[in-house]
């Protein structure tokens, strides 16, 4: 699509949204972007964290919508691509993101690590018993950033994005795919990955701190074969657990994408999809030109 916007006089470049994406390294694992496709057109957000490095919704909001503004002072479109609901929701529509401490957090989650989610989460109903209500007790990561941001801002609120779009016009394309082909090529994909030496990947990643990346190291894939090289469970066990586990997160995400009126949704198996996505992204460009 954004190789037929240029051809057509219209530049256009990639923004990756996807949390994971953005680590060095985890190639494999996120599908990252070839060199021959970051060539072929400019992506930005792609491979520039360190395992070690902390991802967030802050970070992705803050990086993703100045490279976006970065596109539109020079007259090309930005085209987001990829990450779950909350993270794309984020950088597209207004939202308050609460702040963040690294040290708060850190204090929070050596108190998981010692006393387990029980504990905090028996913090959080004493001090927010309604927030304490919409967290599950084993929730240890949501339960943490809760405690983190009482303690920076005095409660916790849940900020959902309110559907009011940070840039207007904005066109929102999804895929339509049966649920049927959507599970095999989530099986298939699994597959692939391991055929590409996916376990190697990982194994390199943990002599760069790899298992120390709070955020990389939760990545579908990433934990099941951490969990599989520590000797939890076999290795077809954790290809089993990844495949299991990446159409568990791709239902939910589809179950909060369909919720989104916005979405404009394209049969992703029919011949002509790019001539569809295309012409529908022009007529997005020529209202934001009359605009």
């Amino acid at each position: 699509m954004c190789r037929r916007l240029c051809a057509g006089g219209h530049p256009a470049e990639i923004i990756n949204t996807d949390s994971m994406v953005v680590y060095r390294g985890m190639d494999i694992g996120t599908a990252t972007p070839s060199l021959s496709e970051q060539q072929a057109v400019v992506h930005h957000l792609v491979s520039i964290l360190d395992v070690t490095e902390p991802s967030s919704i802050v970070l992705m909001q803050t990086l993703a919508r100045d490279a976006a503004e970065d596109c539109l002072s020079r007259g090309v479109v930005p085209v987001l691509v990829g990450g779950s609901a909350l993270y794309t929701k984020a950088i597209i529509d207004e939202m308050s993101v609460p702040p963040t401490d690294p040290q708060v957090r850190a204090r929070w989650q050596h108190k998981l690590d010692v006393e387990g989610p029980q504990a905090l989460h028996d913090e959080l109903a004493r001090r927010d018993p309604q927030a304490a209500t919409s967290i599950l007790p084993g929730n240890g990561r949501r339960l943490v950033r809760a405690l983190e941001v009482i303690d920076l801002t005095g409660s916790f609120t849940a900020t959902i994005p309110d559907g009011a779009s940070h840039w207007p016009n904005t066109v929102h394309i999804g895929l339509a795919l049966p649920r049927e082909d959507m599970d095999q090529r989530i099986a298939d994909r699994v597959d692939q990955m391991w055929a590409d030496g996916f376990v190697d990947e990982v194994r390199s990643l943990i002599d760069v701190g790899l298992r120390e990346g709070r955020t990389a190291s939760r990545a579908l894939g990433y934990r099941q074969v951490l969990e599989y090289l520590d000797g939890e469970y076999d290795e077809e066990e954790a290809r089993r657990r990844t495949v299991i586990g990446t159409r568990r997160f791709a239902r939910k995400q589809l179950m909060w994408y369909r919720r989104d009126n916005r979405i404009e949704w394209f049969d992703a198996l029919a011949a002509d999809l790019d001539d569809q996505v295309v012409a529908r992204v022009l007529t997005g460009i020529s209202i934001g030109e009359e605009d």
